[in-house]
C-alpha cells in the first residue's frame, strides 16, 4: 500500500467536502430529495396503534366505509434490507392477523412488497413493487379481484416521526382510474 501524497490529499478532502454544493439542481438552492435505499422504511420501526377505514364493497361505486382500530409492530432485519411488520385488528367481533414484509434490492432500488393474510399463512400473494421519491412509498402490483384482473396500488404518506398513512387502491382499467379501497392511520404507541 503506498501512501498518497499531503497535496493530493488535500485536493481529494476539497472536492468531498464540495459534492453537496454540486447536487444543487434548481439554481434556487433546493436540494433533490434522497433517492431511495435501504433505510427508506426507518420510520415505519417500532409499535404503532392503526385506524382502520375500509372500503365495504370494492369496485362498485360503494361510499360504505367500515372502521375499526388495530396495532403493528415492525422490525428491520439483514441491516435494514428486509422489514417486518406484524399486524392485529378488530373487526366485528373478531381479531384478524396479518405480516407485511418487504425486502430492498440495492441494484435496482426497489423494494418488494408482501402481506402474509394470517387466515391463509400459507398463501403470499405477488408483491408490490416500487419505491420512495419524495417522500411518498408507491408500490404496485398485478392481481385478480373477484376473478378479473386489477392493478393494486399501495402508498405510504405522509411521513411524520410519530404517524404516517398507507392507503391502497385498484385499478380495473390499466391504471387510468383508481378506487382507494382501504386506508390505515398509523400513529406511534
Amino acid at each position: 500500500m503506498h501512501e498518497i501524497d499531503p497535496v493530493r490529499r488535500q485536493v481529494l478532502q476539497w472536492t468531498l467536502a464540495a459534492l453537496p454544493a454540486l447536487f444543487v439542481l434548481d439554481g434556487q438552492g433546493a436540494t433533490p430529495p434522497p433517492a431511495s435505499g435501504v433505510h427508506d422504511f426507518d420510520f415505519f420501526l417500532g409499535n404503532w396503534r392503526v385506524h382502520h377505514r375500509r372500503l365495504r364493497k370494492r369496485l362498485a361505486g360503494s361510499k360504505d366505509w367500515d372502521e375499526f382500530e388495530g396495532t403493528s409492530r415492525c422490525q428491520s432485519l439483514l441491516g435494514g434490507a428486509v422489514n417486518i411488520n406484524e399486524s392485529e385488528s378488530r373487526r366485528g367481533g373478531k381479531t384478524y392477523n396479518g405480516l407485511g414484509i418487504r425486502g430492498y434490492d440495492a441494484a435496482s432500488g426497489q423494494w418488494a412488497d408482501w402481506y402474509l393474510d394470517g387466515a391463509r399463512p400459507i398463501a403470499i400473494d405477488a408483491p408490490g413493487l416500487g419505491r420512495f421519491e419524495h417522500g411518498i412509498g408507491t408500490f404496485l402490483s398485478d392481481e385478480t379481484f373477484e376473478g378479473r384482473p386489477v392493478k393494486v396500488r399501495g402508498i405510504f404518506t405522509p411521513i411524520a416521526a410519530d404517524t404516517c398513512q398507507w392507503e391502497q387502491a385498484f385499478s380495473p382499467d390499466a391504471g387510468r382510474t383508481w378506487e382507494t379501497n382501504w386506508i390505515m392511520s398509523y400513529t406511534r404507541a
